[in-house]
């Protein structure tokens, strides 16, 4: 029996739903998400949903909270509609950064998420670069976990970069710069970094020859850039020749701007799974969109083809 395949969005992010959408050939289906006088939320789902194949584009993205429960009250929307499966399709996940106990009386909120969707009635999840690949085994349904690096790839091999070095700014990116760094036929630097409280980063040094080369720094989220701009620092001090940035996530949160722009980076690039608000755009930011690559995972899934070929 053939499913009928519906998108819907809430508001997080409803330019990227757009898009893909348009890459599936198909609208954005109704929905009311609003606010209730008193700031809860009021979903309707405005079409008939009963044995559909739905997914729902929703990053828990600032305002966090908000986007979240958004998300959960869709999802429990679309379940007692009776769609058939239900799909969330997360951009940016949200709370992922506390994904373990590092020390005592702390919660691991990457888990707490999950069991939110799963018991909000999720029946699978569709997610664009987890600060941590282990978050895949919080969840008891099937997790597709897709990587923004095909289109990074794809833009710096487009770029007039001289014996580039690839950099990965701490110990955990170490992997995702590999990759990339072994696409693009570059070299492996990583910054050794010690963390001496949450937002706060001290650079140690460098393992890596930079001297006179193109650096491209590359992590999964800018934040408030304090890791970055560390990472530039070393890198400035060590001869690098060019200094740019990668980061899938954008969330670019308090002094993250003012940063890029007063530091010696040439150009930062993000892709939209996090909307960048117009106040925050300059000209060294560039934006790549997941449209495509997210349209292409829905697609397959829809038709129970195989996604692995996107896990790059």
């Amino acid at each position: 029996m053939a499913y009928e395949l519906k998108l819907f969005s809430g508001n997080a992010n409803r330019p990227l739903a757009e898009e893909v959408a348009r890459y599936l050939h198909l609208p954005v289906s109704d929905a009311d998400v609003s606010r209730f006088s008193d700031g809860e939320i009021f979903v309707q789902v405005n079409e008939n949903v009963r044995g559909a194949d739905v997914f729902v584009v929703q990053p828990t993205c600032p305002p966090v909270n908000d986007s979240l429960m958004e998300l959960l009250i869709m999802i429990d929307a679309l379940k007692r509609a009776s769609a058939h499966r239900i799909t969330a399709v997360l951009p940016y996940y949200g709370y992922a950064r506390q994904d373990r106990k590092v020390q005592p009386r702390v919660p691991i909120t990457a888990k707490l998420v999950a069991d939110l969707l799963e018991a909000a009635g999720v029946d699978r999840v569709l997610a664009v670069d987890l600060h941590a690949a282990q978050i895949q085994g919080f969840f008891n349904v099937p997790v597709d976990h897709l990587f923004a690096n095909p289109v990074i790839i794809e833009y710096l091999g487009k770029k007039d970069l001289r014996d580039p070095v690839i950099v990965a700014p701490d110990a955990g990116g170490v992997e995702r710069s590999r990759a990339i760094a072994k696409r693009l036929k570059a070299g492996l630097a990583i910054v050794d970094k010690r963390r001496d409280g949450p937002g706060v980063a001290v650079v140690m040094h460098l393992i890596g020859d930079v001297k006179d080369r193109d650096a491209v720094v590359i992590d999964d989220m800018i934040d408030t850039a304090g890791t970055l701009i560390q990472a530039v620092g070393a890198l400035e001090r060590e001869g690098a020749r060019r200094i740019l940035a990668c980061g899938v996530h954008p969330v670019l949160s308090g002094p993250a701007t003012e940063r890029i722009i007063s530091s010696a980076l040439e150009e930062v690039v993000v892709t939209n799974s996090i909307p960048v608000p117009a106040e925050k755009q300059h000209a060294r930011l560039t934006i790549l969109s997941v449209a495509p690559l997210l349209g292409e995972a829905i697609r397959r899934i829809h038709y129970e083809e195989s996604v692995s070929t996107l896990f790059v």
